[in-house]
Parts: C-alpha cells; structure tokens; sequence
C-alpha cells in the first residue's frame, strides 16, 4: 500500500506541474514560440507514447520474426527499413486514435488519468489532426510496397482504427488487438517472398495469442476502474479464471512456436529461444499469482524479452545454418 501510495503521489505531482505549465503558457502568451512549440511537441509525443516504447517493442518482434523467415534470414534491407518505420508511426497512430476514443473515460483511471487528451492539455482536434498526419506517413510507407502488401495493409488499419472503439461493447478486445498487431505477420510475408505460405498464418495466430497474454495482463492493472466505468476486457472476462486461461493461453503460444520451428526444420538454436521463452512466462506467472496491479504490470512489460529470445532463436538459427 505504501508503494501505491507514493505512486499516486508521484502522479498527483507530476499532473500538478503539468497543469501549473500549461496555464502559464495561458497566462504569459508572448512566451516565446520556440518554447510554446516545444511544449506543444513534448504533449504530441506522449499522446502517442513515445516515451514508453514498450508498445513499439511487443509490435516490432513478430514483423521481424516474419521478416527473417520470409527472408531466409536475409530480409530486404528496403523492405526492413519501411517495416521499422511503419511499425512506430501505426503504433503511435494507435495510440492517439486509442485515446481520442478514451478521452471521457482516461479521466476516471489512475492510470491514464495524466494522458494529454485526458488532462485536457491537447484537443481532441490536435489529436485527429495528428493522427490523420500518422496515417498519411504510413500510406506513404506501404505505398513504396507492392500492391498486395498494400491491400493487407489497408485491412490492417481498418483493424487498428476500429479497435478503441470495440471496448464497449466487445468482451474479448485483447483478442482483436491481436488480430491488429498479428496482421503485420502476413503483410512481412507478403511484402518480402509475395505470397502468404502456411506458415505465415501460422506465425501470426503465434501473435495473436501473444498479444492476448500481454495484453490481459496490461487489462489485470486496469481491472477494479474498467469494472468501474463499465469498458470490457478479458481481465474481468476471464475474472479468477485469469492466471489459469493465461497459462494455457502462454501453452498454447510455445506450442505454435514448435509447429512453426518443425515447419521450417529448425533446430537447437532456435528451440533455445522457445525454451528462454518458457522461463519468461513461468516468471510472469510468478509474478501475477496475487494479482497485484503493480506486478501484473511488470509481467506485461516483461513480454519484450519473450519476443527478443524467440528472435535471437530465430537469428542464430539462420546464423550458423550449414551450408547447402
């Protein structure tokens, strides 16, 4: 309780002097501008979280799992390139279109009650207006694609825009968000061998469950406000099912990665990588077995080590592949 305690107070703090510099930038207009523009920059970039990149991180593994096998652990420097690069600017489009949907209900949740839309320090305008310039840079990016890595990616932003808007209504919506951040798996394939092999759909329902274990226990920090406000989850979904469906879940994920392994004749290397994987979520287990909010969170987070030991699995594999 104390460590909540000074959290909140920390919080309390940091949304004080947020409110305190905004009005006096209200108050004192002939601020100067490069100072009023770099305040306007700093609110921009934590709308789209780019000072937590945790996000960035849990979307980034699979492309890049995809990208290597599709390559033959040789993916197109161009084609990596674009991937990188829209893989920050749709999650920080992500975000923004996520809290312009959430902009009346961030207010009643400690945790995201200091987000700018929430605190009221950007508009829900700017918010649209810099969303619309994410999604342009975005097109411009899949633009340079080919045409059926362009009609993927058009479905994958319809799954990413439509997915703020399903938590009120949709019980499951970490399961859609799956769905959001796994299609980037096929779009790898098809953007880099020009077909979506078994394979592919079978690493991308790999993502899905993944997305669905990290993302119920993101939704476990959350769950007495979202009971509150009345926003679905699988959190309260599953309810004291959570830790069990989870685990199986968690199961369910090192299973897939094997049938993929055996598809694609992997050996050691890469089994290493399952295997670092399946400590990681014995420790998340560990960690969520009281389901404190505070711990729940560190299991979330830790998901990204989950994501690079399958990679470096996969790197090594390709790595000291023998010749012929």
């Amino acid at each position: 309780m104390g460590a909540v305690g000074t959290g909140s107070r920390i919080h309390d703090c940091e949304s004080n002097l947020a409110v305190e510099q905004l009005t006096f930038e209200l108050k004192h207009p002939e601020a100067p501008f490069l100072y009023r523009l770099g305040r306007r920059v700093q609110e921009w970039g934590r709308l789209m979280r780019l000072d937590r990149p945790i996000g960035i991180w849990l979307l980034l593994w699979p492309e890049l799992w995809a990208l290597w096998i599709a390559g033959d652990g040789q993916p197109t420097p161009r084609i990596l390139i674009i991937f990188l690069l829209g893989t920050v600017v749709m999650r920080s489009a992500g975000c923004v279109i996520n809290d312009f949907a959430d902009r009346n209900v961030d207010p009643y949740v400690r945790r995201t009650r200091d987000r700018p839309l929430a605190a009221r320090r950007v508009s829900p305008r700017e918010a649209l207006v810099l969303f619309f310039a994410l999604a342009a840079i975005a097109l411009l990016l899949v633009l340079q694609l080919d045409r059926f890595t362009l009609q993927l990616a058009l479905v994958g932003a319809a799954l990413t825009v439509s997915y703020p808007f399903l938590k009120r209504f949709f019980p499951l919506p970490q399961f859609y968000l799956g769905l959001a951040f796994g299609w980037a798996v096929p779009m790898a394939y098809a953007a880099e061998s020009g077909e979506v092999p078994r394979v592919a759909w079978l690493l991308f329902m790999t993502a899905v469950l993944w997305a669905c274990i990290y993302d119920t226990l993101y939704a476990m920090v959350d769950r007495d406000d979202d009971l509150k406000i009345g926003v679905k989850s699988s959190a309260i979904l599953f309810a004291d099912m959570d830790r069990l469906i989870i685990g199986i879940m968690q199961a369910m994920m090192l299973f897939s990665l094997i049938l993929v392994g055996r598809t694609m004749q992997f050996g050691n290397w890469y089994l290493a990588g399952i295997t670092a994987s399946a400590i990681f979520f014995l420790y998340q287990q560990w960690l969520i077995r009281n389901r404190e909010p505070g711990r729940c969170f560190r299991a979330f987070t830790n998901n990204q080590y989950v994501g690079v030991a399958v990679f470096v699995g996969i790197l090594l594999e390709y790595v000291y592949a023998s010749p012929g």
